[in-house]
């Protein structure tokens, strides 16, 4: 069944190349997100295939599927949704809103004010929303894929140290190589790929216990945590070469996803132990967004997922 599970992975990964050019390792964080049910930030420049992406993977996947784009005049009641009065039958009811699906996109998160991004945090962190008087929980998976755009600053309200240590990984898009880019000239209108479902929320949830079988040795839960302690100034394990460029750390958080996707890329490698190689491979991915760089190293460009990288490899 292991094998069989892998197989069905590999083919929904084929089948969204032939629709998403040149952007793999988006997709490849997507399915590890959807399995290990973390949150996503995807940062890019417009036009790279962010929402493609994530609206692909949704059919692909069977999943329930909505999107949201953030805008500075959204309301918190316009995500979660509110309590409505009925003058007929003289009684308040509840309109959900769009956080109740598996997959959520939030498109342009950072286009609105901080009330509207803390009302996702419950969401994020606890899988339930509090409407009124009453907690309501979200169906299993329930994955926040979030899109930002690097550049565009006007208008926009960065998300705080808080929100950002909820999301497993930021997941920078890049533009496609010379091939890919050249295969999305040769696209016609008439090329449309079948993207009908290949994996169930079962197979999801099946998944996700063959994950949980990976074993980690006790020499790797060492060297996670080394990695993450290496990030806090003033830790032992924190180098010298890297003084007064971190102003602060990783959370335990971020132990915990490393070990996680440490665990889903053996599996997708069809090993039953995770290396040091599954670890270094999402390194800067869940480290490089959680270190805050002093002052001092943003203003000489110091690159925060290229530095945790190097923190790494400093430990291994």
């Amino acid at each position: 069944m292991e094998e069989n599970l892998r197989e069905k992975v590999s083919s929904l990964l084929e089948q969204a190349k032939k629709v998403v050019f040149g952007q793999d390792y988006l997709l490849d964080s997507i399915i590890a997100a959807l399995v290990c049910e973390g949150h996503l930030l995807i940062e890019g420049m417009p036009g790279l295939g962010k929402t493609l992406s994530v609206s692909t993977m949704s059919k692909l996947c069977d999943l329930s599927f909505k999107r949201v784009q953030f805008t500075p005049d959204l309301l918190p009641s316009d995500l979660v949704g509110t309590m409505v009065y009925s003058q007929q039958r003289e009684e308040f009811s509840t309109k959900f809103g769009p956080i109740f699906t598996q997959l959520l996109l939030a498109d342009e998160i950072n286009r609105s004010p901080a009330k509207v991004q803390s009302a996702l945090l419950e969401a994020m962190a606890e899988k339930q929303v509090t409407i009124g008087d009453n907690t309501h929980k979200l169906s299993s998976p329930f994955v926040v894929l979030a899109t930002q755009n690097p550049i565009e600053q006007e208008g926009t309200y960065p998300l705080p140290e808080a929100q950002l240590d909820r999301f497993m990984m930021k997941v920078s898009v890049e533009y496609p190589d010379f091939e890919a880019e050249k295969s999305i000239l040769d696209l016609k209108d008439t090329d449309k790929v079948d993207i009908s479902s290949m994996l169930s929320t079962d197979d999801i949830l099946e998944i996700r216990d063959e994950v949980d079988k990976v074993y980690v040795d006790e020499k790797m839960k060492d060297l996670i945590v080394r990695i993450v302690r290496g990030t806090r100034p003033g830790d032992k394990y924190f180098s010298p070469d890297f003084e007064g460029l971190v102003q602060a750390g990783a959370s335990p958080r971020a132990a915990i996803w490393l070990q996680k996707l440490g665990k889903f890329y053996a599996f997708i490698e069809g090993r039953d132990y995770v290396s040091p190689d599954d670890i270094m491979k999402v390194v800067p991915s869940v480290l490089g967004h959680r270190l805050i760089l002093t002052y001092e190293a943003s203003i000489d460009g110091v690159n925060a997922r290229d530095l945790s990288l190097r923190i790494a490899q400093g430990l291994v």
